[in-house]
């Protein structure tokens, strides 16, 4: 078995469903990716992964609605040094997830039809996120000679 890890720099434009899976795809084809799995881990407490849909906009738009109102803005929380939705952001990322592990087969990950990968940016501002890729399985002989 062998391993490739790297981080990601994602900018955000503010609250928003990110599709990072073309972007994860192209990294794991340049590692020389074949066979494994692939872990995403994103390195803040404000943000979070998804797999969702990624043929309908409006799923993207009713998550982030049906998020706010589990955490809305306005619920009289005690940590607001870093302004009203902070707090909010933290709960939605505690709800969702920080991780996700996704299957490798011939180089390309085994998401269904349907499926994306989205970084979830819970804050109302642009951030600068790091997301951590880090595949364990077989890497092809030419990535590994570097070539």
């Amino acid at each position: 078995m062998q391993q490739h890890i790297e981080i990601l720099a994602v900018a955000t434009p503010g609250r928003a469903m990110l599709d990072v899976s073309r972007r994860v795809g192209e990294r794991l084809r340049a590692a020389g990716a074949e066979d494994g799995l692939v872990t995403l881990f994103v390195r803040h407490t404000s943000a979070s992964l998804l797999i969702q849909e990624n043929a309908d906009p409006d799923v993207r738009h009713d998550l982030l609605t049906a998020l706010d109102r589990l955490a809305p803005e306005d619920a009289g929380y005690v940590h607001t040094l870093e302004g009203p939705d902070d707090m909010p952001a933290h709960i939605k990322s505690a709800l969702t997830a920080t991780s996700l592990a996704i299957p490798v087969m011939g180089g390309r990950m085994m998401l269904g039809t349907w499926q994306g990968i989205y970084l979830v940016e819970h804050r109302a501002r642009p951030h600068a996120r790091e997301i951590v890729l880090h595949f364990a399985g077989s890497l092809s002989a030419s990535t590994e000679a570097g070539a």
